[in-house]
């Protein structure tokens, strides 16, 4: 059978125009880095202001009812006490705790907009709309999405619109932007300070042409955008989280809301408030390797005897801190800080240490 055609965002005109070398991801052709190359955009990022492209990522509006306390029933996250104006990071579980997926909400004057992860969209559409019916979700199939981040870009939006710079870290607003009408939160997926731009699919490549216009601003690609959140210690979907995966052993118990706790009422309730009082038996965690050599997705951690406790979920060069890092999973027991481990990297044990996370401080505008 041949493979689906993959999709285009209404940025591919753009992308090409710009010199982009383009790979399937998630079932559309995207962009993973320009002629500057990963390393370059990377720290670009880090020093002025990237724009990506999320246009695949998943975009959907739920109405009607008690929205807020309807989608309680599937997140474990405090979804009610969302005033107008404000975002929430939560999560959709399964009975045994593990996730479904990770996304963003949006708490609007009516309605709750959604972000969900692209290779994920059409499995929660359909599980939004099992759960609340289908006339209450709606995908914003008509809408593109550009992230705008770095430590300039808020000065860059600035200038497109008054209002920017007051606002703050998972606040959002609606905003025109060179005459276009916009959904802006101030949020992102790098650990710097930026903006997530949702916008009419017919007016996004006007409004990138015109962002990178500014001095400070260049296209960046996925490479960067992977290396960017592995420093700033973010998840990524499909690799470190998974169905098999808890919200307690990804390390995501702040995401878990204190009145939810008390009250459950969702996937897996039982199961994670088990894992809050006991522990789960194993746990995300940072690791640093010594030497140059990176450690990749699925690179077996050992401790020091050579009995396995775990794996690499997301591995590479960290750019900003000039070497390897990586995140995984190990055992509760070697999970501490400091902890020495090996990696067997192509048959060879190689030392590393269990560290905190972020490898990079994140730098969110909070007020």
């Amino acid at each position: 059978m041949a493979a689906e055609p993959l999709k285009r965002t209404p940025l591919y005109g753009l992308h090409r125009s710009l010199g982009a070398k383009l790979v399937p991801f998630a079932g559309y052709e995207m962009p993973v880095h320009y002629p500057a190359g990963i390393l370059a955009e990377h720290l670009h990022t880090r020093a002025a202001a990237g724009l990506f492209d999320v246009s695949h990522m998943g975009q959907v509006r739920l109405l009607g009812g008690p929205v807020a306390a309807d989608l309680e029933k599937l997140v474990p996250g405090d979804i009610q006490a969302l005033k107008p104006g404000r975002m929430r990071y939560t999560l959709f579980t399964n009975e045994a705790g593990g996730i479904l997926d990770d996304l963003m909400v949006t708490a609007m004057e009516d309605h709750l907009f959604l972000i969900v992860n692209a290779a994920c969209k059409e499995q929660d559409f359909a599980h939004l709309q099992r759960h609340l019916g289908k006339d209450r979700v709606f995908p914003q199939e008509d809408r593109a999405l550009l992230a705008l981040q770095g430590p300039a870009a808020a000065a860059v939006l600035g200038r497109l619109a008054s209002g920017v710079g007051s606002m703050t870290f998972m606040t959002s607003a609606s905003l025109r932007l060179d005459g276009i009408d916009c959904l802006v939160s101030r949020s992102g997926y790098t650990g710097e300070d930026g903006f997530e731009i949702s916008v009419p699919a017919g007016s996004a490549e006007r409004l990138a042409t015109r962002l990178l216009a500014e001095a400070e601003v260049k296209p960046i690609g996925l490479g960067a955008r992977d290396s960017l959140r592995l420093e700033a210690g973010l998840c990524l979907y499909g690799h470190d989280l998974d169905e098999k995966t808890t919200v307690i052993e990804a390390d995501l118990a702040w995401a878990y809301g204190k009145r939810r706790r008390a009250e459950g009422g969702f996937p897996g309730t039982g199961i994670l408030a088990r894992q809050l009082t006991a522990g789960a038996s194993r746990k995300r965690v940072g690791i640093l390797p010594d030497g140059r050599a990176p450690a990749r997705e699925h690179t077996e951690i050992q401790d020091l005897t050579g009995a396995t406790i775990g794996e690499i979920t997301s591995g590479g060069f960290g750019p900003s801190v000039d070497g390897p890092i990586a995140m995984g999973y190990v055992s509760a027991a070697q999970a501490v800080a400091g902890t020495a481990v090996s990696l067997l990297v192509r048959g060879t044990p190689r030392p590393a240490r269990v560290v905190p996370l972020p490898f990079v401080p994140q730098r969110y505008y909070r007020g």
